[in-house]
């Protein structure tokens, strides 16, 4: 069962919701997917090893995801460019790696959208409601365009953005350990497969 680039779109998310509880319509509706999407991604993730179930929920497996987006996604999902065109900027060209790499000469990277507000060349998101989901949540934003410079930035641009990645990861994964299960709550657990 290979992995599909949507499916790091929902690990990504599942990162930056911590230990909030989640549902897979909720994540339908945020990242402008369909149930069973968001559905196939996570069965996919979880056979992969690149999340875990913890207390019959679902979390990011840090380390495993980690070492996937660092050394593996630039030969998996290779973006694609293309010519100029409006959209949202990505890569170095994004928070948090436009305010540490001085940006060259060149048209910045930017996800086709015609709700941007940048001129720049076409990188293609790792799904395509990537911008809209992104509009919705800036530390999601910044995740995505630490893996697009990782994707497809220089090796200087790479190489910082697997360290922040590293550094935010490591914050997350201290947020993210799951709470108690309260049973008179009458909830589902997050992510909870029953």
């Amino acid at each position: 069962m290979p992995l599909k680039p949507q499916d790091i779109l929902v690990l990504l998310k599942l990162v930056t919701l911590g230990d909030q509880s989640w549902s897979y319509n909720r994540l339908a509706i945020e990242l402008g997917m369909s149930p069973s999407e968001v559905h196939g991604a996570v069965k996919r993730v979880l056979k992969a090893q690149l999340a875990v179930h913890i207390d019959r929920v679902i979390q990011p497996n840090f380390r495993n995801l980690e070492e996937f987006l660092i050394h593996g996604i630039r030969y998996a999902f290779v973006p694609e460019r293309g010519e100029m065109t409006r959209g949202m900027p990505t890569a170095h060209a994004a928070p948090p790696l436009s305010d540490r790499i001085v940006p060259d000469q060149e048209p910045p990277p930017v996800w086709p959208d015609p709700e941007g507000e940048a001129r720049g060349m076409i990188f293609s998101p790792l799904y395509r409601s990537a911008p809209v989901a992104s509009r919705n949540d800036p530390a999601l934003y910044e995740l995505l365009a630490l893996v697009d410079a990782i994707r497809g930035g220089k090796a200087r641009e790479r190489s910082i953005a697997a360290k922040e990645l590293t550094r935010r990861f490591n914050r997350y994964e201290k947020e993210a350990k799951p709470k108690p299960k309260h049973s008179h709550s009458g909830r589902r657990a997050a992510g909870s497969t029953k």
